[in-house]
């Protein structure tokens, strides 16, 4: 099992923390660094800036060696899928080959009337992811030299798909979400990855399962699909120190209550505990399918916490 970081680049990360959360990152063997793509704080809107997602990412990409970089997920509303694919191409080699593309519908909508971006229905944003990942993935090559497209919402007319990305055949798509019927069949056809958010291994097992049935309905191997999961973590070198994370993340969150009875429920929902106890955790989700992990991390600040998850956790999964 691979590990990466995820976090949320709307709740005010300075360029500077970017630089360190990377640093860290290379430096501990994390495969990876991921972000949010959102412009508006969840619950600090007034307080907490973002920088650009695929700015951020293009930044990251020339002041990094190893550490793949992406977005979890970028959705369709901000941006024309033309627009994205060439932003993404571009990331691609200015890193030599390392991004990764996070495609989604798109749901906070007081982030949408703030920014002036529309916000149309649930099944018309699908409807629009539809077409967005069918034309990124055509304008990353294969098809020729130019694209054709027309659909509801977008057309194109012998777009040039150049210049060609970096990695072959293409920057890995990622779709995630519960994989419902659209979801896992959207996944099947275009995507290199399916990440599913929050679940138990369980529920986790069910939703490979879901994508796998999907990729088989289409003649596709569902082993070419990778497996992820995004999930929080809170890690301590021992209780005390898991304890005091839980209770930085809840000031953090400005949410009050009991720290035990919020530790808990992360235990029972999340990741939290020591390194031993977090593994036996990672085991059950790999059991289940689960190929990778991407550590959502919300104190962005806390670099021990990262550095800490690099030395002990992240050598141990690779053996999962």
């Amino acid at each position: 099992m691979d590990v990466c970081l995820m976090i949320e680049g709307q709740e005010g990360v300075t360029w500077n923390d970017w630089v360190a959360l990377a640093h860290a990152c290379e430096s501990t063997g994390f495969e990876g660094l991921f972000r949010s793509d959102h412009y508006l704080s969840f619950s600090h809107p007034n307080e907490r800036g973002a920088l650009d997602a695929w700015a951020t990412v293009n930044a990251l990409a020339a002041v990094t060696e190893r550490i793949r970089l992406g977005t979890m997920v970028s959705p369709v509303t901000f941006r024309h899928p033309a627009e994205l694919a060439k932003t993404v191409v571009t990331a691609d080699h200015v890193s030599r080959g390392r991004v990764e593309l996070g495609m989604g519908a798109g749901w906070f909508e007081r982030e949408h009337e703030a920014f002036g971006f529309p916000f149309p229905s649930t099944r018309e944003r699908f409807d629009m992811l539809v077409e967005q990942v069918e034309i990124v993935r055509r304008l990353w090559g294969g098809e020729g030299p130019a694209v054709d497209f027309e659909g509801r919402h977008y057309r194109l007319e012998g777009c040039p798909a150049l210049p060609a990305p970096v990695q072959e055949p293409h920057p890995p798509l990622i779709i995630g979400g519960d994989a419902g019927p659209r979801s896992a069949a959207l996944a099947a056809r275009w995507a290199d990855e399916y990440d599913v958010v929050y679940v138990d291994p369980a529920g986790a097992a069910e939703r490979v399962r879901r994508v796998s049935e999907a990729c088989e309905a289409i003649g596709r191997d569902p082993a070419t699909v990778r497996r992820s999961m995004l999930i929080k973590a809170i890690v301590g070198a021992d209780e005390a120190e898991v304890r005091e994370r839980a209770a930085a993340l809840m000031a953090w969150q400005a949410e009050d209550g009991d720290v035990d009875a919020f530790l808990e429920d992360l235990r029972a929902h999340h990741l939290a505990g020591t390194p031993d106890r977090v593994l036996q955790r990672l085991a059950a989700f790999a059991a289940a399918g689960i190929q990778r992990v991407l550590v959502h991390q919300l104190v962005h600040t806390d670099l021990a916490s990262v550095e800490l998850i690099g030395r002990e956790i992240v050598p141990e999964a690779a053996r999962l």
